[in-house]
């Protein structure tokens, strides 16, 4: 089985995200990716960066704030983090495979690791690890992060967590939710846990990885393209500048925010953004198709449990 294996020498999340994303679109075999960003938040696709981040105070501290294109709340990365990517072909994908590299590796410096729900890897029952997915045309990407030893201060300052949440996990903060993995061995850092991870990596799939340099993907202008795309303001903020949320709750899939332009000469709902954490893009797609233009007084019918939950929202 052909592998490869990459790891980036950029801090800065833009580069880091373009590379991804043009390996979900071109790469022609297993791939397991390593990147590290300097103080970045990134978000889920569907998210509204100013409910779950500090953005202000984020970007005066020189950080950056990053939408990826896949679900799922809202992390923060550090130089204390490793973030890594499994693209793999549609024929191969297989997410207890993927998570078992991960586990594999953190599970070689002695400690115990275990699923969570439905993305995240705990060690010593506290997640270390959160992790979120997509589907390209050729391959699929399953991607998330590492806590090693990255800063809870900054973590907490920067995050804004929602306290229904925090409620349904039973816990008073973000802080204790978590752990880095430094804490639980400290031998463990990330010079010492990338190559871990590629024997894992190796092992698993029963090969030896071919090692690609960073550089020569990130002068493909392809990458440039995508790269001037995710640091763009309107992929980052979108529209949410101008918006005022008018519609919040939690459901057992995941947060759910509303923002809503209303004719009311009309009574028609002329622009909506949903924002959430949800992994179903498809059903956030669709209730905004359904929402855009719809009549303030008549709900639209839908079977959809997810649709309708935000649906319950407005009528």
């Amino acid at each position: 089985m052909k592998l490869q294996f990459i790891v980036s020498n950029q801090t800065e999340p833009y580069w880091n995200i373009s590379v991804e994303n043009y390996l979900v679109e071109h790469a022609d075999c297993v791939t397991l990716y390593l990147w590290r960003n300097r103080r970045t938040v990134v978000i889920g696709q569907n998210q509204n960066p100013f409910s779950e981040c500090n953005v202000e105070a984020l970007e005066a501290d020189g950080g950056y704030l990053m939408r990826r294109k896949t679900g799922g709340g809202a992390v923060y990365h550090d130089d204390g983090n490793i973030n890594f990517s499994f693209v793999v072909p549609k024929a191969l994908y297989d997410q207890r495979r993927q998570f078992g590299v991960i586990q594999r590796a953190v599970e070689s410096f002695g400690l115990h690791t275990e699923l969570s729900g439905r993305n995240d890897i705990l060690a010593e029952g506290r997640k270390f690890s959160g992790n979120a997915f997509s589907k390209g045309r050729v391959n699929d990407l399953h991607h998330g992060t590492i806590l090693i030893k990255g800063n809870m201060d900054d973590l907490a300052r920067y995050l804004k967590p929602k306290p229904a949440k925090l409620q349904k996990h039973g816990v008073a903060s973000v802080r204790s939710r978590v752990v880095n993995l430094s804490e639980l061995n400290p031998e463990i850092n990330a010079e010492a846990l990338a190559p871990r991870l590629r024997e894992a990596f190796e092992a698993e799939y029963g090969g030896v990885a071919m090692e690609v340099s960073f550089d020569s993907l990130m002068q493909l202008p392809a990458v440039r393209e995508l790269h001037d795309h995710f640091a763009s303001p309107e992929w980052k903020y979108g529209r949410w500048r101008t918006f005022t949320a008018q519609r919040s709750a939690q459901f057992d899939w995941g947060g759910v925010e509303l923002a809503l332009t209303v004719d009311e000469a009309r009574g028609v709902i002329t622009d909506v953004q949903i924002a959430s954490d949800a992994l179903d893009l498809a059903a956030l797609d669709d209730a905004r198709l359904l929402l855009t233009g719809a009549k303030t007084d008549q709900r639209p019918k839908i079977e959809n449990p997810v649709i309708n939950d935000i649906l319950s929202l407005i009528y």
